[in-house]
């Protein structure tokens, strides 16, 4: 039986998977949402407990809406 991922791990792989689909590394998305590139790097290992306002920095700094960003992939349009 497969465990159900949190919030925090679907919302960590979209975020990776959205960057990689720009072509931007992690110091490319730090810049665009005004943030330091070893916060990114947690936020998208999963390893960090992202605040609300730094998820939304990062949902415009890839131009998607946040609830993109929160829906599990088999969800995902």
């Amino acid at each position: 039986m497969s465990r159900t991922r949190s919030a925090r791990e679907v919302f960590a792989e979209n975020l990776r998977q959205t960057r990689l689909a720009k072509g931007w590394s992690q110091m490319v998305l730090a810049e665009a949402a005004g943030l330091h590139f070893t916060y990114v790097s947690s936020v998208e290992g999963a390893k960090r407990n992202v605040s609300i306002d730094a998820m939304e920095r990062l949902a415009k700094a890839v131009g998607v809406p946040l609830s993109d960003l929160l829906q599990a992939p088999e969800k995902r349009k």
